[in-house]
């Protein structure tokens, strides 16, 4: 398989995923919730009026761990849990989700019948360019360092590190802090000099691939944050180590409405 060919398919896996009943372009709803008992529908004498489904959807009850179940009439129901997600569960063609950042509960409503993700443009990219996958040197750091993380919404969140990315750029060295991980891959939160005019201006995000002591790095796939589809989503914003003060032309650009 071509190098092209191994970039068309990721980017036709990335597009299947936001479009998906699961994807960021369905998100209807994100509320902040306490545990205990509480209807959820639109009327307004719900205790959780969201915006898509009916009037009196069902109540739904958490626990103070963050245990959830609904009842939609047919008795309560666990949310399940999901890999790299939020427990869920689905009722009628609403997906819901609880969600928690920094200790604080919320249920997100995604619609299976949302407008937005039937009439979802596609994502636009730079031109390939294999100079931009690169082998980058993977440092275990001497110990696990605790870092504090901004969120779009003001609030942080602490991210446990043990490793860093280096490599070379026009004879500088660049380190690169993974502060989350997807898959059991890390995954880095960057800027660079395209954002804002070219590329989404709060962050891009980037999946790396150990190979014992190195990680590739593929600009080529950085991606979009939810955030950049959605105003529910809550995305981190990256740390000044991961602020690079030279222009990255590879991966996702701007959505078109940005």
């Amino acid at each position: 398989m071509t190098y092209q060919t191994q970039i068309e398919d990721w980017r036709s896996d990335r597009l299947a995923a936001l479009t998906a009943e699961d994807g960021w372009l369905n998100l209807t709803d994100r509320i902040e919730i306490a545990p205990g008992r509480m209807t959820v529908g639109r009327a307004a004498d719900n205790d959780v009026v969201i915006s898509a489904g009916p009037d009196y959807l069902g109540v739904l009850d958490l626990g103070a761990d963050g245990a959830a179940t609904f009842d939609a009439g047919q008795g309560a129901q666990p949310f399940q849990p999901v890999p790299d997600n939020p427990p869920r569960l689905k009722v009628g063609d609403l997906l819901l989700e609880r969600s928690q950042v920094e200790g604080i509960f919320a249920l997100r409503v995604r619609d299976a019948k949302a407008p937005t993700r039937q009439d979802f443009p596609g994502i636009d990219y730079y031109p390939l360019d294999s100079a931009w996958r690169i082998e980058a040197d993977w440092h275990p750091l001497p110990e696990a360092l605790d870092l504090d993380i901004d969120l779009v919404t003001g609030a942080q969140d602490r991210v446990r590190i043990t490793h860093e990315a280096r490599f070379t750029h026009d004879g500088q060295t660049v380190t690169l802090l993974p502060t989350h991980e997807k898959s059991g891959k890390p995954m880095f939160v960057i800027r660079d000099r395209t954002a804002g005019a070219e590329t989404y201006g709060a962050a891009r995000f980037l999946i790396g691939e150990v190979q014992g002591d190195k990680v590739v790095l593929d600009f080529n796939k950085a991606f979009n944050p939810p955030c950049a589809y959605t105003e529910f989503a809550v995305c981190p914003l990256p740390p000044r180590q991961n602020i690079m003060h030279f222009a990255i032309r590879a991966g996702e650009l701007k959505p078109a409405d940005h």
